[in-house]
């Protein structure tokens, strides 16, 4: 996303006109909400839960921060993968999936605390471009079986889910690269509309809960213990929960770059004030207590971002506002039992896009931070993180915990960078450079 330079029509801490405000607001609701429910509905999980999350995680983010931060909190992609392992691997329990994020969001908590005291420095000796761009590739590849599946590209798949899942991937490419204004800053939204009717002409999608659905509806919770209300899970600690921790390692540091261009819009150092440890707490925050309820982890949304950068309206008042909205549209049962009615062919396509994106933007940070592989430690860390992530590969430590995939890596590559001797620079003068030139 270009940065906008331009000076802010509204500043952080204004507000604008009632009218012109509700309508802000709204489409700030437009741009997260085709995001903020993809996760859910990849996950199965209920779309009223994460819409309810994101709102109630905007609030509390905006409490931690003082509202000085024109944040909206959404749905993370980044722990789909690790999610789905965990839910797999309990035959469908939810409990290591949600445990894992509640544990998440603590870590935040934690660092948050650390940072107060000792700064940031440390960040980023621990996760240099080398550790991050491989593990975000990680986590982007790791579930593009399941996107292909969902998208009807498999032996005797029915030709309409596979239509249906090209023009999604079609629709939403297509206004990624050609939309303009605010179409550009919603092609997820877009893609799955558009996908949803062709599905429609195609027999494909059943409105059965819709006609069953209630007007008012309570959101679809799920708590840590028993009521007469909601659905219940128990907290569980096992490996399968452990093992989503070290995702958050990518979504800090991606916190921090979201964090630097809304400062770079609104021409402030969000990091300096409220601090990234006020920013921190209230990510972490909001996501423990979104998984507590049975939603998704949090995360800041650049989509977002890009309409505080197109509109020039940067205020918290306007933020605030979309969260309400978004808490607002959970209790509206007949509106999320029409999402519920999305076919699985329309994630697909759109599955197929966004995980392709993710690993993209991972080989991004390799390139927009000039990774030298010429260098074989580069090559060592990238390709290990790379072979252990994808390739299925479990290591059990003395049956106390399991590694694997997204957590095998991370691990992996921190120890090797932290482990492997730095290599000279590359220099055509020195000695043994020139030795090796005069060899070829």
């Amino acid at each position: 996303m270009a940065i906008n330079q331009k000076p802010l029509l509204l500043d952080v801490d204004e507000k604008p006109e009632v009218l012109k405000g509700i309508l802000l607001s709204f489409q700030h609701v437009f741009a997260m909400f085709g995001a903020t429910i993809l996760v859910p509905l990849i996950l199965g999980m209920p779309v009223s839960v994460a819409l309810f999350a994101s709102g109630i995680g905007t609030l509390i983010y905006q409490v931690a921060t003082k509202a000085k931060v024109p944040v909206y909190l959404g749905s993370s992609f980044a722990y789909i993968t690790a999610m789905a392992v965990a839910i797999e691997q309990m035959g469908g329990d939810i409990k290591a999936a949600q445990t894992g994020v509640i544990m998440v969001g603590l870590v935040y908590v934690l660092i948050a605390g650390i940072v107060k005291m000792l700064g940031t420095k440390w960040i980023d000796k621990l996760l240099p471009p080398i550790v991050i761009g491989p593990m975000i590739m990680v986590i982007g590849l790791g579930l593009a079986s399941s996107a292909v599946t969902n998208a009807g590209f498999v032996a005797d798949g029915d030709i309409r889910h596979i239509i249906v899942a090209i023009a999604t991937f079609l629709i939403t490419s297509f206004i990624n690269t050609k939309g303009k204004g605010f179409f550009k800053i919603i092609p997820f939204l877009i893609g799955i509309i558009g996908g949803y009717v062709i599905a429609l002409f195609m027999g494909l999608v059943d409105f059965q809960p819709v006609l069953d659905a209630k007007w008012f509806e309570l959101p679809g919770f799920y708590l840590p213990f028993e009521t007469p209300w909601f659905n219940s899970y128990d907290l569980y600690f096992g490996p399968e929960t452990l093992a989503i921790i070290p995702v958050a390692l990518v979504t800090i540091s991606e916190h921090i770059g979201d964090h630097t261009v809304l400062g770079k819009i609104c021409n402030r150092q969000f990091l300096k004030d409220p601090g990234l440890s006020r920013t921190l707490m209230g990510d972490g925050v909001a996501t423990a207590v979104s998984a507590f309820i049975g939603g998704p982890a949090n995360t800041t949304y650049g989509e977002n971002t890009g309409v505080i950068g197109m509109t020039r309206i940067a205020s918290v008042s306007v933020i605030r506002n979309a969260a309400f909205i978004a808490i607002g549209l959970s209790f509206f049962g007949k509106f999320t039992a029409l999402i519920s009615t999305i076919p699985t062919s329309v994630l697909g396509g759109m599955s197929i896009l966004l995980y392709g994106v993710i690993a993209s933007n991972g080989l991004k940070v390799l390139i927009e931070e000039q990774i030298d592989f010429n260098h074989v430690r580069n090559l060592i860390i990238a390709s290990s993180m790379l072979v252990l992530g994808l390739g299925g590969a479990v290591l059990d430590i003395a049956g106390v915990v399991t590694l694997s995939g997204t957590a095998l890596s991370a691990i992996t590559g921190i120890a090797l960078n932290l482990v492997l001797p730095h290599e000279e620079a590359y220099n055509p003068k020195h000695p043994i450079h020139k030795k090796e030139e005069h060899k070829h």
